[in-house]
């Protein structure tokens, strides 16, 4: 039963004038971080999370056939575009959004979903880059080069997930209204170590072994050294790191959250802002990765230097035409 959890904005009694002010203080604080990051991230997320579909469907059908990195991509990609989307909750902090637990539960849902994808996603790109420079030997290593595979196997794992994270928000007192979060704070404890567990911990442990099987093992004799590898495919390494440092911060703070549940504590005015926080770093990582996909894929790179040089080529046009011609006398 979680009935008696609440805010701590919502709820709590000051009783000196200090910490009134450290309060008030601190809503300023979190009303800033908002129109910071709808000002500026939410803008560029969403228009390199759009020309990065549109290079890569264009190529798609220029080409008839897409890479495996860039299936795994485009998949990551949607993921990232839709959370986005569903980070406009957060533009009435340090207000919550007024919804029905019904409601918030369906946000949440979807919110899980992408979140997981994304996550997983991000694997099997490290995976399939490991299989690219030490050549597979079973079948389970070939499967792994099929993206399809992983993108179906991915989907259908986190959609469980997301299932399991969906019951554990609670099945009673869905007509309510409630303040929504993407992650309900009515949640049960285990709602937030399932979701450390399985979308931080077990990857995070992931990661760090594919990096050390690929600096640390010896590569066969004509595979590219090390370096040459890493600059062949850069985007996965660097939104890897880039995810995991923004991850990081939020998954200490929703472990933190699940142990004031378990102790009966609905925490401090400054827990709540350390948490707005954290989930807001999350989102800005969202953004953040889809930019550095923009930029460090190949394919988008090459496509958008193609743009640039074509308008300049068409600007030198513009003024020559305009050029004024003179008469010698």
């Amino acid at each position: 039963n979680t009935t008696w959890i609440s805010y701590p904005s919502k709820s709590w009694v000051f009783t000196s004038p200090e910490e009134l002010e450290d309060f008030i203080a601190s809503q300023n604080v979190i009303s800033r971080l908002m129109h910071c990051y709808i000002a500026f991230f939410v803008p560029a997320g969403l228009i390199a999370g759009i020309c990065i579909l549109f290079i890569l469907i264009k190529n798609y059908l220029q080409q008839k056939v897409m890479e495996n990195l860039n299936l795994l991509l485009l998949h990551f990609t949607i993921s990232n575009i839709i959370m986005i989307f569903l980070s406009f909750t957060v533009v009435t902090r340090p207000d919550y959004v007024k919804a029905t637990q019904l409601t918030c539960n369906i946000l949440s849902f979807f919110f899980n979903f992408c979140y997981f994808n994304s996550q997983y996603v991000l694997i099997f790109m490290l995976l399939l880059l490991l299989l690219e420079r030490f050549p597979p030997r079973t079948a389970l290593s070939k499967a792994i080069q099929r993206p399809v595979v992983c993108v179906g196997f991915v989907a259908t794992y986190s959609f469980c997930l997301s299932l399991t994270q969906a019951i554990l928000v609670g099945t009673g007192n869905y007509h309510l209204e409630t303040d929504c979060q993407l992650d309900p704070l009515f949640a049960q404890p285990e709602y937030e170590i399932i979701k450390f567990t399985f979308g931080f911990g077990i990857l995070s442990f992931l990661q760090i072994l594919s990096i050390i099987i690929l600096i640390a093992k010896e590569p066969p004799a004509e595979s590219p050294s090390l370096k040459e590898h890493i600059r062949t495919y850069p985007t996965a390494y660097i939104i890897s790191i880039t995810t995991s440092v923004c991850h990081l911060f939020y998954n200490i703070m929703i472990l933190f959250r699940a142990t004031l549940k378990l102790q009966r504590s609905i925490g401090t005015p400054k827990n709540e802002l350390v948490m707005n926080i954290a989930e807001t770093v999350l989102f800005c990582g969202s953004c953040t990765s889809l930019v550095l996909i923009l930029f460090f894929h190949k394919p988008c790179r090459a496509e958008i230097l193609r743009v640039i040089r074509k308008c300049r080529r068409q600007d030198t046009a513009h003024n020559h035409l305009e050029m004024p011609i003179t008469t010698t006398t």
